[in-house]
């Protein structure tokens, strides 16, 4: 008797599907939000970069530049990165020159939550970008993303993009206060 008890609850098969899927769910729920946050992760990636595109392109286009008008960029760059919280967000705005011996200088540089440079100061451009006599715009923008599942990213992933750009109204973009 105790025998076939035995050889019929080997033979069983009513609750195959039910431990399979105990296996298999926790894997599947992992795997849903693994995706989820790596969604999340590419916008905050995609919207620090078209930050720092933005920023540029609104400097580009004027040939002198306001403290007003720099304090609505920096807004405008905070707007960019919603529904992303922009208080990790950094934004730089340098305007470099090339002299004639091929020397690039800062001729002035705005940040919000980056390490400002100072006017005069050396910059190095890559080989070749800019022809001595001519200046550009370097637009940066850096953001720490923080995930929700602070296990997974506990220090957060940074993110840096630096757009080089050339000033399209005038040979160079001037500050003025």
């Amino acid at each position: 008797m105790l025998l076939s008890v035995r050889k019929r609850f080997w033979r069983d098969q009513r609750g195959v599907s039910a431990i399979e899927f105990a296996f298999i769910a926790p894997i599947m729920i992992a795997f849903y939000f693994g995706v989820g946050e790596l969604t999340q992760t590419m916008m905050a990636d995609r919207r620090a970069s078209h930050v720092a595109s933005a920023v540029g392109d609104l400097v580009t286009q004027s040939s002198q530049l306001t403290n007003a008008e720099i304090s609505d960029i920096f807004a405008i760059a905070k707007t960019i990165m919603s529904p992303f919280p922009a208080d990790s967000l950094g934004v730089r705005v340098i305007s470099v020159s090339v002299d004639s011996k091929g020397a690039a200088t800062v001729d002035w540089c705005e940040a919000s939550s980056m390490t400002d440079l100072a006017d005069g100061s050396s910059y190095t451009l890559p080989s070749g970008l800019v022809p001595n006599g001519q200046s550009i715009v370097v637009a940066e923008s850096k953001y720490v993303y923080t995930s929700p599942f602070a296990k997974i990213f506990p220090n957060g992933i940074t993110f840096n993009d630096k757009l080089y750009l050339k000033p399209r109204r005038s040979t160079k973009v001037m500050r003025t206060t």
